[in-house]
């Protein structure tokens, strides 16, 4: 299935064979399934890591069968500091994606200051193939949601900007919020 020409998310990640990198740069996302997860830890700050809940179960079954292929998972997320609420939840449920195979870090946003970032968070698939993730100012998707490019700057560009942040951020389970 496509949208506007763009392959889902699963169909990439299937046709990957060595890697599948993600690089999220925003402190807040706004996104129509999470909210209602995201207010409740706002308000009590409790979080459900239960793996059968919600959309996990969907998404933890993806990273399995990627990386369960040999398919190298990496998320890195540049935050602002003192973080926000939001990346104080996302950081809460980690956990349940480094179970699921993925390796996770993160970088203080003034550590990135000399790193050229793309200007939108992205997907890299095999060092050939990025997925843009495009939302509004509040953080919701936006319309197009993704679009994709194999143009050989481009995909140097969100390689080079991954491995810089990569190399300099923290991983998961020693960086705290």
């Amino acid at each position: 299935m496509t949208q506007n020409g763009v392959p889902d998310f699963v169909t990439m990640l299937r046709a990957a064979e060595r890697s599948a990198v993600h690089l999220e740069m925003r402190d807040v996302y706004s996104v129509g399934d999470e909210v209602e997860e995201f207010e409740r830890f706002r308000q009590t700050g409790e979080i459900v890591l239960d793996p059968t809940a919600a959309w996990w179960p969907e998404w933890l079954g993806i990273v399995r069968e990627t990386v369960g292929r040999g398919v190298m998972m990496r998320r890195a997320r540049i935050v602002s500091e003192p973080v926000t609420d939001y990346i104080r939840w996302e950081h809460a449920a980690t956990p349940l994606n480094v179970e699921a195979g993925e390796q996770v870090r993160w970088l203080p946003r003034r550590q990135a200051s000399d790193i050229a970032l793309p200007g939108n968070d992205f997907w890299l698939i095999d060092d050939r193939l990025v997925r843009w993730n495009h939302f509004t100012g509040v953080g919701d998707w936006d319309d197009p949601k993704y679009s994709v490019s194999e143009v050989p700057a481009v995909v140097r560009l969100c390689a080079d900007a991954f491995e810089a942040v990569w190399e300099r951020a923290v991983d998961h389970k020693k960086y705290t919020v």
